[in-house]
């Protein structure tokens, strides 16, 4: 087939599974991804906007009668002594606040005369090919033959304020892109108070609510609890989606698996202040909203302005929880991430921190990496403490000059050394705090967050940058930029290792103080935006204290985040597994790390922290040259496994098949080929137990009538049979037998005879 009609064929096919219409008739739009359908209603004569329908893809779109307005208590045309009666029923697409829907709102204001009433009507709409980006803000991406878009236009035609809701879908993911732009039409400033993302009502069927929590070496612990009259809601007001709680949820049916059944979930594209919340009324619909936390916001809007919201990611899945996870994986590797490294494997890098903390200098940094090289690894990262001088953690933030008494002979000699070995350089950074203790802030201590008159609150013995002033980022950023062009670093690991508080701007007028924290985001993303712009060979690793901002804000500038600063091999199982709920394995930063594990204590084989590591971006955070000898032996085994599985990790799709959360004996998870060709099964033994027989695990994703061999099968010796169909593999099941001692793990390769 000519190139040219291969093109114009995988076009129509990727139009064939998304298509967006309004029949003016029934005044509805229909939104249809290859599996999905979401319906959105225009009624009344006022043109309230109502959210009709979301779940399995429908061939019809009349579906108007969902929406119950042909019942008590009517319309208001039909019924107006009842209007806050059909206000606080009606299944609202995006409600505003105090004129009788007395459901939480998803957008609220203050005008100049104090008053907070908004109401929303629909005015018009656009339907287009693509998608545009957000300004200043991070969101998912597609070609024109990739997604498609619906603008709808909102107004209070009082306030002459407009609000554009934008919906858009994409040809290889069952994903729904949401997000709110404000302008300011009228002759008077406006204060959004609120401006949330998404909102969706519906039934509640019994449904539960899937959310994550933690806390600092233990983020992102599954929580599953049932929907109750009133609210619930998780959310951050630290200034970051946070280690504590993340800006996801998810609601379900109470007979969900992980291949069946009905499953609805959000996702923020915003690395700030975030609240997710579901609240049930008195006559049991619910309503899901997501955006920025209204705590602390505020933002003064003048006339002829606009305000841009940041992205939701919508999510329906009919095949449960493995259908929901596999659709964020899947939008997010192919429309959200970006760079060289968006689909290549990463380089294995060792990092020095856990080997040696501050105490290091160019020698020993050699030393590690001299070792490190002779065994396969392929990048040496400099960790905290290179810098000012910082030989602990109570100095020198801001101060990005490199300390030549402990980097002996500069930058350049110790990176072209590395590179002489034949590895690649990396160096962490905190480009967003500032030391009490360093040359930058006794010269500028009003480039702190503050508020005039109190005594600043520390956190790590450091405050927190005010980067919505352009002369402070800039400053920053020059610095860090400076240090990059001076020797060949590939990697930056930037790290934030305190949330905020104090909040106050000395570069913000008073009525602009509530436009702190988001402007805070704002510079954040213009300040990785600009850094992987200048250096696009770059590979960054976002961090924040581990995982307190592991969020699809910060991977549209990062292909990778650190997942956690609790590296044991047990812990990671629980932090992995409800991480990868929601994002690729191949944005999880994951590290083989030296023992007893320098958090918990915790003794496990080396072998089963390469298996745990596998999982994510794979390296090592230990000091190679004082780890046993047996241990160091394994790295090249590890080395070569990394490079024979990346590719089938990185890209295949994910399968959870055992949470050690749930049993607290095992865990066990799959990666499978797109082409079902392969899969990777890796299962950890976390506790062994007397007297049991081998345990069944069943192995979803393969072809069924394919026929798999245990590729690995010399690893099984207890598994006789090495050649099974795929469907009995997924059915049946295959035995693993126990495993003598706690915490062993291994893995097994299944290729297609």
């Amino acid at each position: 087939m000519p190139v040219s009609r291969m093109a114009l064929w995988q076009t129509v096919e990727r139009n064939r599974n998304m298509n967006i219409t309004y029949n003016e008739k029934n005044r509805i739009f229909k939104l249809d991804t290859p599996n999905t359908s979401y319906c959105i209603g225009v009624v009344d004569e006022e043109n309230f906007l109502g959210h009709v329908y979301y779940g399995r893809l429908l061939g019809s779109d009349d579906l108007a009668y969902l929406m119950r307005t042909g019942e008590p208590p009517f319309v208001p045309s039909e019924n107006n002594r009842d209007r806050t009666s059909f206000l606080d029923t009606f299944p609202m697409e995006y409600t505003g606040h105090n004129l009788g829907d007395y459901r939480e709102g998803a957008f609220s204001v203050r005008t100049m005369g104090g008053h907070t009433g908004v109401s929303l009507s629909y005015v018009s709409h656009r339907i287009y090919d693509g998608k545009e980006a957000l300004d200043g803000l991070p969101a998912t991406f597609g070609g024109n033959d990739e997604c498609k878009t619906l603008d709808i236009v909102c107004e209070d035609s009082i306030l002459k304020l407009q609000v554009v809701l934008s919906y858009s879908i994409f040809a290889d993911t069952d994903a729904i892109a949401r997000s709110v732009k404000v302008i300011n039409n009228g002759g008077d400033a406006i204060y959004l108070t609120k401006v949330l993302s998404a909102c969706m009502d519906m039934d509640n069927a019994d449904y539960e609510m899937i959310t994550l929590h933690g806390s600092w070496a233990r983020e992102r612990a599954i929580q599953t609890c049932p929907i109750r009259k009133g609210k619930q809601s998780v959310g951050s007001v630290r200034g970051e989606s946070s280690h504590q709680e993340h800006p996801f949820m998810a609601w379900k049916s109470r007979t969900v698996t992980e291949e069946a059944g009905d499953v609805y979930a959000m996702n923020f594209v915003y690395s700030g202040n975030f609240i997710a919340q579901i609240e049930e009324s008195q006559f049991g619909s619910i309503r899901a909203m997501m955006g920025i936390h209204p705590e602390d916001f505020c933002w003064k809007l003048e006339p002829g302005e606009r305000f841009q919201a940041p992205e939701v990611i919508c999510v329906y899945s009919a095949k449960g929880l493995g259908g929901m996870t596999r659709n964020f994986h899947e939008l997010y590797r192919n429309h959200l991430i970006r760079g060289i490294y968006k689909d290549k494997k990463r380089p294995i890098l060792i990092n020095n921190w856990e080997a040696t903390y501050f105490d290091f200098d160019t020698d020993k940094l050699l030393d590690i990496a001299r070792q490190a090289s002779a065994l396969g690894i392929e990048m040496l990262v400099m960790d905290d403490g290179w810098f000012g001088h910082r030989n602990d953690d109570n100095s020198s933030l801001g101060d990005w000059f490199v300390n030549e008494s402990k980097i002996k002979g500069g930058l350049k000699y110790l990176v072209d050394e590395v590179n002489k070995l034949g590895m690649k350089f990396g160096i962490w950074v905190e480009p967003e705090m500032i030391s009490p203790d360093s040359d930058l802030y006794r010269e500028h201590p009003d480039w702190a967050i503050q508020i005039p008159g109190r005594v600043g609150s520390l956190a790590r013995n450091q405050y927190v940058l005010d980067l919505t002033r352009k002369e402070v980022r800039d400053c920053v950023y020059d610095r860090i930029a400076a240090v990059l062009r001076s020797a060949n670093i590939e990697y930056v690991k930037w790290d934030m290792n305190r949330q905020l508080s104090d909040l106050g701007s000395l570069g913000l007028p008073a009525d602009r103080q509530g436009e702190l924290v988001h402007r805070q985001t704002l510079a954040l993303y213009e300040m990785q935006e600009r850094l992987i712009t200048d250096f696009p060979n770059l590979l960054l690793e976002n961090c924040s204290g581990g995982g307190a901002r592991f969020d699809p804000g910060m991977l549209y500038y990062s292909p990778q985040i650190w997942c956690s600063d609790d590296a044991d091999a047990i812990e990671r199982l629980s932090i992995q597994a409800g991480t990868a709920l929601v994002y690729p394995l191949s944005t999880m930063g994951a590290h083989v790390s030296d023992c007893p594990n320098h958090t918990v204590g915790r003794t496990t084989p080396f072998e089963t922290r390469g298996y745990v590591a596998l999982a994510g971006t794979f390296g090592y955070e230990l000091d190679v040259t004082k780890i046993p000898e047996a241990d160091r032996n394994r790295i090249p085994e590890q080395v070569a496994m990394y490079h024979k599985y990346n590719d089938l990790v990185r890209q295949g799709d994910y399968y959870r098949i055992a949470h050690y959360a749930d049993n607290h004996f095992y865990d066990c998870y799959a990666v499978v080929a797109k082409d079902q060709s392969e899969a990777l099964v890796t299962y950890v033994q976390v506790l062994g137990r007397p007297n049991v027989h081998s345990r069944r695990i069943c192995i979803p994703g393969l072809d069924s009538e394919k026929t798999y061999v245990i590729e690995n099968a010399a690893d099984w010796p207890e598994i006789r049979q090495t050649a099974y169909r795929g469907d009995t593999l997924h059915y049946a099941g295959i035995h693993v037998p126990p495993i003598s001692g706690d915490f062993k793990a291994r893995i097994m390769h299944l290729k297609e005879k």
